[in-house]
């Protein structure tokens, strides 16, 4: 019983930092495009 409660709480860890890594991957992304653009104009 206690094996499943942690795998569970293991789960939903690795969901919440991955969400995060993924939403500051996509904020580089569009800082990266947003200094690209400034650069060609």
């Amino acid at each position: 019983m206690s094996v499943r409660i942690s795998l569970i709480a293991f789960g939903l860890i690795t969901l919440l930092t991955g969400c995060e890594t993924i939403e500051g991957f996509g904020r580089d992304v569009s800082n990266t495009a947003n200094a690209v653009q400034r650069a060609l104009n």
